[in-house]
Protein backbone atom coordinates (compact mmCIF):
# COMPACT_ATOMS: atom_id res chain seq x y z
CA UNK A 1 0.00 0.00 0.00
CA UNK A 2 1.47 3.34 -1.22
CA UNK A 3 1.00 6.49 1.46
CA UNK A 4 -1.38 7.93 -1.32
CA UNK A 5 -3.81 5.17 -0.56
CA UNK A 6 -3.33 5.25 2.93
CA UNK A 7 -4.28 8.93 2.96
CA UNK A 8 -7.27 8.32 0.14
CA UNK A 9 -8.79 5.83 2.91
CA UNK A 10 -8.03 7.99 5.43
CA UNK A 11 -9.73 11.04 4.06
CA UNK A 12 -12.98 8.63 3.84
CA UNK A 13 -13.48 7.89 7.02
CA UNK A 14 -13.02 11.72 7.51
CA UNK A 15 -15.34 13.14 5.03
CA UNK A 16 -17.90 10.71 6.43
CA UNK A 17 -17.92 13.02 9.58
CA UNK A 18 -17.43 15.82 7.74
CA UNK A 19 -20.76 15.37 5.86
CA UNK A 20 -22.64 13.86 9.33
CA UNK A 21 -21.65 16.89 10.92
CA UNK A 22 -23.06 19.52 8.20
CA UNK A 23 -26.77 16.97 7.55
CA UNK A 24 -25.61 15.96 4.37
CA UNK A 25 -26.97 12.53 4.13
CA UNK A 26 -26.95 12.36 0.89
CA UNK A 27 -23.55 13.08 0.11
CA UNK A 28 -23.38 10.43 3.01
CA UNK A 29 -25.59 8.11 1.06
CA UNK A 30 -23.09 8.37 -2.06
CA UNK A 31 -20.04 7.78 0.11
CA UNK A 32 -21.68 4.35 0.72
CA UNK A 33 -22.95 4.29 -2.33
CA UNK A 34 -21.12 0.71 -2.85
CA UNK A 35 -21.06 -0.42 0.91
CA UNK A 36 -23.06 -2.65 3.30
CA UNK A 37 -23.50 -0.90 6.38
CA UNK A 38 -23.79 -2.65 9.86
CA UNK A 39 -25.46 -0.61 12.62
CA UNK A 40 -26.12 -2.49 15.65
CA UNK A 41 -30.28 -1.21 16.16
CA UNK A 42 -31.08 -2.99 12.37
CA UNK A 43 -31.76 -6.19 11.90
CA UNK A 44 -30.02 -6.50 8.26
CA UNK A 45 -27.26 -4.24 6.68
CA UNK A 46 -27.84 -1.09 4.39
CA UNK A 47 -26.91 -1.34 1.10
CA UNK A 48 -27.34 1.67 -1.68
CA UNK A 49 -26.82 5.74 -1.76
CA UNK A 50 -30.80 5.63 -0.78
CA UNK A 51 -30.74 3.66 1.59
CA UNK A 52 -28.27 5.12 3.22
CA UNK A 53 -29.14 8.26 3.01
CA UNK A 54 -32.89 7.44 4.13
CA UNK A 55 -31.63 5.91 6.98
CA UNK A 56 -29.29 9.30 8.22
CA UNK A 57 -32.46 11.26 7.71
CA UNK A 58 -35.23 8.90 9.64
CA UNK A 59 -32.84 8.04 12.52
CA UNK A 60 -31.06 11.70 12.68
CA UNK A 61 -32.37 14.75 14.15
CA UNK A 62 -31.71 18.07 12.41
CA UNK A 63 -31.91 21.40 14.01
CA UNK A 64 -33.66 24.41 11.55
CA UNK A 65 -31.33 26.61 12.62
CA UNK A 66 -28.40 25.30 11.72
CA UNK A 67 -29.29 22.68 9.09
CA UNK A 68 -26.67 20.26 11.11
CA UNK A 69 -27.55 17.78 13.91
CA UNK A 70 -25.54 19.94 15.97
CA UNK A 71 -22.48 17.49 16.76
CA UNK A 72 -18.81 16.77 15.75
CA UNK A 73 -18.04 13.80 14.87
CA UNK A 74 -14.41 12.98 16.15
CA UNK A 75 -12.20 10.05 14.73
CA UNK A 76 -9.18 8.59 16.23
CA UNK A 77 -6.56 5.84 16.26
CA UNK A 78 -7.02 5.16 13.07
CA UNK A 79 -5.57 2.01 11.79
CA UNK A 80 -5.41 1.05 7.94
CA UNK A 81 -4.14 -2.26 6.63
CA UNK A 82 -3.94 -3.43 3.17
CA UNK A 83 -5.88 -6.38 2.40
CA UNK A 84 -4.81 -7.16 -0.84
CA UNK A 85 -3.75 -5.48 -3.65
CA UNK A 86 -7.75 -3.69 -4.21
CA UNK A 87 -8.69 -4.09 -0.89
CA UNK A 88 -7.80 -2.52 2.58
CA UNK A 89 -9.55 -2.51 6.24
CA UNK A 90 -9.17 0.00 8.98
CA UNK A 91 -10.20 0.52 12.53
CA UNK A 92 -10.95 3.67 14.50
CA UNK A 93 -12.56 5.25 17.13
CA UNK A 94 -15.71 7.57 16.73
CA UNK A 95 -16.33 9.93 19.78
CA UNK A 96 -19.53 12.35 19.23
CA UNK A 97 -20.24 15.63 20.66
CA UNK A 98 -23.03 17.38 20.55
CA UNK A 99 -24.81 20.68 21.88
CA UNK A 100 -27.92 22.50 21.53
CA UNK A 101 -29.87 25.09 23.42
CA UNK A 102 -31.47 22.38 25.93
CA UNK A 103 -28.22 20.46 25.79
CA UNK A 104 -24.71 21.90 26.73
CA UNK A 105 -21.50 20.49 25.10
CA UNK A 106 -20.60 17.00 25.63
CA UNK A 107 -20.08 13.36 24.42
CA UNK A 108 -23.02 11.66 23.56
CA UNK A 109 -21.39 8.41 22.13
CA UNK A 110 -18.51 6.28 21.80
CA UNK A 111 -17.78 3.70 19.70
CA UNK A 112 -15.74 1.89 16.87
CA UNK A 113 -15.65 1.67 13.16
CA UNK A 114 -14.58 -1.23 11.73
CA UNK A 115 -14.39 -0.64 7.82
CA UNK A 116 -13.54 -2.20 4.58
CA UNK A 117 -12.70 -0.31 1.36
CA UNK A 118 -12.19 -1.50 -2.21
CA UNK A 119 -10.14 0.43 -5.20
CA UNK A 120 -12.47 0.38 -8.50
CA UNK A 121 -10.39 2.35 -11.26
CA UNK A 122 -7.63 3.64 -8.99
CA UNK A 123 -10.38 5.03 -6.81
CA UNK A 124 -10.82 3.72 -3.22
CA UNK A 125 -14.50 3.42 -1.83
CA UNK A 126 -16.51 1.99 1.19
CA UNK A 127 -16.99 -1.36 0.55
CA UNK A 128 -18.19 -2.29 4.31
CA UNK A 129 -18.67 -0.11 7.51
CA UNK A 130 -19.77 -2.22 11.44
CA UNK A 131 -20.48 0.39 13.62
CA UNK A 132 -19.79 -0.72 17.03
CA UNK A 133 -21.19 1.63 19.61
CA UNK A 134 -19.65 0.77 23.34
CA UNK A 135 -20.44 3.78 25.66
CA UNK A 136 -23.50 6.05 25.96
CA UNK A 137 -24.44 9.44 26.62
CA UNK A 138 -27.73 11.27 26.15
CA UNK A 139 -28.78 10.67 22.95
CA UNK A 140 -32.07 11.94 23.52
CA UNK A 141 -31.47 15.59 21.32
CA UNK A 142 -29.66 13.63 18.31
CA UNK A 143 -31.75 10.59 17.33
CA UNK A 144 -35.30 10.89 16.36
CA UNK A 145 -36.13 7.15 17.41
CA UNK A 146 -35.46 5.68 20.48
CA UNK A 147 -32.01 3.73 20.88
CA UNK A 148 -31.51 0.67 23.11
CA UNK A 149 -28.30 -0.60 23.14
Amino acid sequence: MQADDYFQIQNLIYRYCDRIDRGDFAAIGRLFAHAAIYVPAMAEPVRGAAAVEAMYTNFTRIYPETGTPRTRHVTSNVIIEADGEHAARADSCVLVHQATEQLPLQPIISGRYADRFSRVDGVWRFSERRMEMELFGNLSAHLLQPYAP
